[in-house]
C-alpha cells in the first residue's frame, strides 16, 4: 500500500467518491489540470464518503462555527485527494504542496478565515510532513460559495509530482 494512503487508514480517514453535483450544475473545466510536474486543483468543497457535499451550509460567523468549518477544511482537503488520487492513481506521486487558496463562506464581521483553512493545512502536515506538505496560502472571505444554501469552505491548490 502507497505511503499516504497507509497513513489515511492509519487515521481512520476515508477518500471520498467523486463529488455528486446538482442536476443543473455544468463544469467545463478539468477538476485536475497537470501540466508538466505542476498540477493544478480546481476548487474542491467538502464531502461525504458517498460524494456528496458535507454541510453545515452557510456563512462562517452566522450559520456554521470556526469548529464545524475547521472540519470542513479537512474534509476538503479529503476531496482534493481523492481527486488527485482518481488522477495521477499514487498519492506518492506528490512530491511538493506549492500553494493552496483557501476561500470561506463568510457573515460581514467575520474574520477567522485563516482558523478555518488551517483545518486542511494541518491535515496536509499530518500525511505529508512539513517538508512535501509545506505550502504558500491564503484564507479570504467570500459574500457566498456555490450550491444550494452555499458551501461554507471551497479551496484550490497547486502541487508538484514526480
Amino acid at each position: 500500500m502507497a505511503h499516504i494512503e497507509k497513513k489515511l487508514e492509519e487515521l481512520g480517514l476515508v477518500l471520498p467518491e467523486p463529488a455528486k453535483m446538482p442536476p443543473d450544475v455544468r463544469l467545463p473545466f478539468a477538476i485536475v489540470n497537470i501540466r508538466d510536474r505542476r498540477v493544478f486543483v480546481s476548487g474542491h468543497g467538502p464531502q461525504n464518503p458517498d460524494g456528496s457535499f458535507s454541510g453545515p451550509f452557510g456563512q462562517l460567523g452566522r450559520d456554521v462555527t470556526v469548529e464545524e468549518g475547521y472540519e470542513l477544511a479537512r474534509k476538503t482537503a479529503l476531496s482534493m485527494l481523492a481527486s488527485l488520487k482518481r488522477e495521477l492513481l499514487d498519492l506518492d506521486r506528490i512530491h511538493g504542496w506549492c500553494r493552496v487558496f483557501g476561500m470561506v463562506n463568510s457573515a460581514p464581521d467575520f474574520t477567522q478565515q485563516p482558523a478555518v483553512i488551517n483545518g486542511f493545512s494541518d491535515l496536509i502536515y499530518e500525511l505529508f510532513g512539513p517538508e512535501v506538505g509545506r505550502h504558500a496560502r491564503s484564507a479570504v472571505g467570500m459574500a457566498a460559495l456555490p450550491f444550494g444554501a452555499g458551501i461554507a469552505v471551497e479551496i484550490e491548490a497547486e502541487v508538484l509530482i514526480d
